[in-house]
């Protein structure tokens, strides 16, 4: 086992990875910007190196300053948490030719998966259903671009291969709009990503975000650990997320969660990985794969009794999993609130400093959070500023358990999207389950409508 681990993170995620080291008796090291000289995570180390300026280029993007923080601390390994340089099979790359273990997957690996071209030949070769679409990437021909459309059949989504979260994509509906959006999305792949290359693949009509979790070790062992179902979300941005996903047979999840396992084995996969499908009509479509760990892990640890943190830096360390399919068990419902420092309804970003913050507790709550009282968010990262999971025996116990804890919870100083989540909580098609993901933006176009009628009237 390492006896010292860098973070090369900031936020709720450095808070976990922290914990989850302490608790192995490993040492870390928390690198920093200089807008999180204060964070919790930050005192909690062993030690600390600020590497840069608010900026994220300028520190939690500078490889140099991270591998340089590594060096002079004496670290084994770099944990990449989520987001960030975590996906960057360069940096995963530069992580091991410096001579630290990358807490991930081997950088081929990374780069097989993070071009949506590759990924999906990967997977069509595993046995993985993928959305029909183009073989491969989009010509520069026009003709054979209309071609590939037409047999395809409308509503097509053009996306960039080197795209991601919910970047990089557009819709078309019709013959007369197509080259015009491939050239758009081609120049903003190319912009975004550095990566001009583009793939075509049918848009489904009213599908659910449906994601499997995968684990393995570097010996050829993988597993499942169940499904989550993150079909709540806004501008392809997730905002609530559950497991397991309500209203799919269990045997469906386990076909193709073997899938899933058997093709993690055949790339030779190494560490926690998410596959994630569309599901539309009773059938997976595979969209893409995520190295890396995800924000929503804490619902499956929830319903298995996995540390998933703890399991990555294991299998890191060249450990064998110590779980067989058959050791893992779901066990009761798990939902999970991303708190964003935002305007409920309008969302804009809510920057400042909090100068109260109480969170919830009970039976079954757990909050995942760097934030205390005094703590200044700062605006030049993502919004979110921790996570509240309920876990009950039941997916209704989990819901009201997440009522009372939303009402529970207290942040004075800025905005957050509790009331937005409040909402949720009690609305009839969320309770029912199975909501599409384009639901919530539905839902609140037409709030938006009665909300402007009101104001006119």
């Amino acid at each position: 086992m390492f006896e010292k681990i860098l973070i090369a993170n900031r936020g709720e995620i450095a808070l976990r990875v922290l914990r989850a080291c302490r608790e192995l008796g490993i040492k870390t090291v928390a690198v920093h910007s200089e807008a999180d000289t204060e964070a919790k995570y930050v005192k909690l180390a062993d030690e600390s190196v600020c590497i840069g300026p608010a900026p994220s280029a300028q520190s939690y993007l500078n490889v140099p300053a991270i591998i340089s923080a590594a060096e002079v601390t004496d670290a084994e390994a770099i944990h990449p948490g989520y987001g960030f340089l975590s996906e960057n099979a360069d940096f995963a790359e530069r992580v091991e030719q410096s001579g630290f273990v990358f807490i991930g997957p081997r950088p081929e690996t990374i780069r097989l998966m993070g071009d949506k071209v590759s990924a999906k030949a990967a997977m069509k070769a595993a046995g993985v259903p993928c959305v029909p679409g183009s073989e491969g990437a989009l010509p520069e021909d026009s003709r054979e671009i209309i071609k590939i459309a037409r047999a395809i059949g409308y509503p097509i989504i053009v996306k960039a291969a080197g795209g991601g979260g919910g970047r990089g994509m557009r819709v078309v509906h019709t013959e007369a709009a197509l080259l015009n959006a491939v050239a758009t999305t081609r120049a903003e792949a190319q912009a975004a990503f550095g990566n001009p290359m583009l793939y075509m693949e049918k848009f489904l009509e009213n599908p659910r975000h449906i994601e499997i979790q995968v684990m393995a070790d570097q010996h050829g062992h993988a597993v499942y650990l169940g499904e989550r179902d993150c079909s709540t979300q806004r501008r392809h941005q997730k905002v609530i997320e559950e497991a397991p996903a309500p209203g799919i047979d269990r045997k469906q999840i386990s076909t193709i969660g073997e899938r899933c396992a058997k093709a993690c084995r055949k790339i030779g996969y190494r560490g926690a990985g998410t596959f994630e499908f569309l599901y539309e009509n009773g059938e997976f479509y595979f969209i893409e794969m995520n190295t890396r760990v995800q924000v929503e892990h804490p619902v499956t640890e929830f319903i298995t009794g996995i540390d998933i943190v703890q399991t990555q830096i294991k299998v890191a360390a060249g450990e064998k999993l110590q779980l067989t399919q058959r050791d893992v068990a779901i066990r009761g419902h798990a939902i999970e609130c991303r708190i964003n420092a935002e305007d409920p309804f309008k969302f804009t970003p809510s920057p400042g400093r909090i100068t109260n913050w109480h969170v919830p507790g009970g039976p079954g709550i757990r909050v995942d959070s760097h934030v205390y009282t005094g703590y200044l968010v700062p605006p030049h990262y993502d919004s979110m500023i921790g996570k509240i999971i309920a876990y009950g025996d039941t997916r209704d116990q989990a819901i009201r358990r997440m009522r009372v804890a939303l009402s529970e919870m207290n942040v004075i100083g800025i905005k957050t999207n509790i009331p937005l989540h409040q909402e949720l909580m009690l609305d009839s098609n969320f309770i029912e389950g199975g909501i599409s993901i384009h639901y919530l933006e539905e839902r609140l176009e037409s709030m938006n409508s009665v909300i402007s009628i009101g104001r006119a009237g």
